[in-house]
């Protein structure tokens, strides 16, 4: 991203020196995407220090209206905290919110107390409140914040932000990076959001996913790119419950990293799949005439009954190509990162099945047949590896999400999945069952796992795990 915006600038330049007059200000090719970054308030080097205040600010999501949004520092998504592997992450946090919070670093391998698990890491934040996170960025790759008090309907109101965390060797020549937050909302047209218990056990079954899709807050917003320059697309799904399937026709996506950073090799598909909480790291090169406008599309993802039915697909982004004529992609560098698999033989076998049930005519959500309320917790040691089977008896997939920790998918033979990658959410097929492989590192105390259609979390598909050293 920095060579295109020097490219940029040396061109303004040359026209405002051609020109008989100021040259007319052009906005940048990511206008519409670019993020509000949190300020650095530490001058140290290796410290990121932020201030991030949870509070109610109105956007106009629908025209011509005003929704009042729950936000981070006012924003939709919050701001992008950048940081290097290694740096230490203070965060000081104030809630300005009429109901309690707390912020969740997903994906992020901190201190259980500084998970932001309600109950089990923390209190949680009350209105006027404040709490500091402090903790050390571990690996590289992009992550998310958000709270996990009444999780469906925070989120839902707004409530989620990036967290990058970039390498000490970044790879360079990747393209022009965008980092971009996935989600919908579901606003009426006064611009009222939808009550986060509309549509009864139907909507917590199929999980409430909102009506207007959004990239980094704005609507079908458009990028300026260069037929054969490639982008490098940072992918974070934020939305509570909807899976987003991106799809450009005549178009394929090299996958080269996802949930933990880098991928150990490149993969390529004509379309990218992010469940709820996932992250993708893509990169995509546009080709077309000059002047064309590609459309990536949000596609309908079977993942369970009715959930493509009469769905046609919506656009998600838009890349305008400018009129210069294409150029040539330059070649990539040499990708992927050495990934040591995880042996599943003599790990130790534990096995959960994601359950639904029905109580007293409330839709009830658990793990073995238990809601989380109701659920005692497990226990594991620091240093075990556990393969860990989840399956689902339930007509809607469900992604696992697993706090804290890195694990390994395995495929048909039992063997990691290939390329071999660091997942901490997985989506669990229907009527299916998942195999993964962890091993717990020394940060003992309780750690959550649940689904992360965050409807089913708070009907009850949660529980926790409980990490003592030995």
């Amino acid at each position: 991203m920095k060579g295109r915006g020097a490219l940029l600038a040396v061109a303004a330049l040359a026209l405002a020196c051609s020109s008989d007059g100021p040259a007319a200000p052009s906005a940048p090719w990511d206008a519409e995407v670019r993020l509000s970054e949190a300020r650095d308030l530490s001058p140290d080097p290796a410290v990121v220090e932020v201030s991030l205040e949870a509070k109610v600010t109105l956007h106009e999501v629908v025209a011509g209206t005003k929704t009042p949004l729950w936000t981070y520092d006012g924003g939709l998504p919050g701001p992008l905290i950048r940081a290097r592997v290694g740096d230490r992450v203070i965060v000081h946090f104030r809630n300005s919110l009429p109901a309690a919070t707390t912020v969740h670093w997903h994906g992020v391998r901190v201190p259980a107390a500084m998970d932001g698990a309600p109950g089990h890491s923390q209190p949680p934040v009350e209105p006027g409140g404040e709490f500091t996170y402090d903790f050390v960025a571990r690996d590289a790759g992009l992550f998310w914040y958000h709270p996990h008090v009444d999780s469906a309907a925070q989120v839902g109101f707004g409530l989620y932000g990036p967290l990058l965390v970039e390498a000490r060797d970044e790879p360079p020549g990747l393209g022009d990076e965008l980092v971009l937050v996935l989600s919908d909302l579901s606003v009426r047209d006064d611009g009222s959001i939808v009550p986060p218990q509309a549509g009864g056990n139907l909507g917590t079954i199929f999980g409430r996913e909102g009506d207007t899709l959004l990239v980094n807050g704005r609507r079908a917003p458009t990028v300026r790119a260069r037929a054969g320059q490639r982008l490098r697309l940072r992918l974070v799904n934020a939305a509570k419950a909807r899976y987003f399937q991106l799809a450009l026709a005549g178009h394929a996506f090299t996958r080269i990293g996802g949930d933990g950073g880098l991928l150990a090799a490149p993969v390529e598909s004509d379309t990218l799949v992010l469940a709820p909480g996932e992250r993708a790291d893509a990169l995509l090169v546009p080709r077309g005439a000059p002047g064309e406008t590609l459309i990536v599309r949000w596609t309908p993802y079977d993942r369970g009954y009715g959930t493509t039915f009469n769905r046609p697909d919506e656009p998600l982004f838009r890349v305008a190509l400018d009129d210069a004529p294409a150029i040539a992609t330059p070649a990539l560098p040499a990708l992927g990162r050495a990934i040591e698999p995880l042996e599943p033989s003599g790990a130790t076998p534990r096995a959960m099945t994601l359950t639904q049930t029905e109580v007293d005519g409330v839709v009830q959500m658990g793990i073995d047949g238990v809601p989380s309320w109701l659920a005692p917790p497990l226990s594991a040691h620091v240093g075990d590896t556990e393969l860990v089977t989840v399956t689902n008896s339930t007509d809607f997939a469900h992604p696992f999400h697993l706090h804290g920790f890195f694990f390994q998918v395995l495929d048909e033979t039992g063997a990691p999945r290939a390329p071999l990658e660091w997942k901490d959410t997985v989506s669990v097929p229907v009527r299916g069952s998942t195999r993964l492989v962890v091993r717990y590192d020394d940060r003992p105390g309780d750690w959550m796992f649940h689904c992360h259609i965050l409807d089913h979390a708070d009907a009850g598909m949660m529980g926790v795990l409980s990490l003592s050293s030995r």
